[in-house]
């Protein structure tokens, strides 16, 4: 049987069904996709991704019924990746300030910064990640959300769990502060 042309929605209903071929078709739909997603998301940590993307395949395939079938599967799927990223950041954040902190008190300067992975790409490229990595959580989110994994407004909403208002507020100011961090590449000199 092929599980190529059935949707994410059936894919899931089989999987809680206890259909294992199921899930084995919705990795292979979503594994790659969510990896980038993390890279991006996770300050191209590749470990790190590739350990969120194994998480979230962990959780759907011990809990398929935390799924509700009646939603949009991919939409479910980013919401809970998001979530998980949300997750990470306070802990980075709270590593951060707690190394900031013993940094006061022993004297040493420490930041719990790391250096991010390079990756050989042409300039533009580099630039671009480099500017998405620096936006906000919420505006890179968004923006992810919407160049990368191609959602709707609508879907995005769902998946950050605001209005469709505020998707569309997080993705414009995302682009705005994108475009001003490369103003060099949309406005060239003659």
């Amino acid at each position: 049987m092929s599980y190529a042309n059935i949707p994410d929605e059936e894919l899931m209903q089989r999987m809680q069904q206890g259909d294992r071929n199921a899930f084995s078709a919705v990795y292979d739909r979503y594994a790659g996709m969510l990896l980038r997603y993390f890279m991006k998301m996770l300050w191209q940590d590749r470990e790190k991704a590739e350990d969120f993307v194994q998480d979230l395949f962990m959780k759907i395939i011990r809990n398929p019924e935390s799924y509700d079938t009646s939603r949009p599967f991919k939409t479910w799927l980013f919401s809970v990746a998001m979530n998980m990223c949300k997750n990470e950041y306070r802990r980075v954040e709270v590593r951060k300030t707690a190394a900031l902190e013993i940094g006061k008190t022993t004297g040493k300067s420490t930041t719990g910064d790391e250096p991010l992975e390079r990756i050989d790409r042409t300039e533009l490229t580099e630039r671009l990640d480099r500017a998405v990595l620096e936006l906000e959580p919420h505006h890179r989110e968004a923006f992810l959300l919407r160049y990368e994994q191609n959602l709707s407004m609508k879907e995005m909403g769902e998946s950050m769990q605001c209005s469709e208002g505020t998707a569309k507020s997080r993705l414009f100011y995302a682009v705005r502060k994108l475009s001003e961090k490369l103003k060099d590449y949309t406005n060239p000199d003659p």
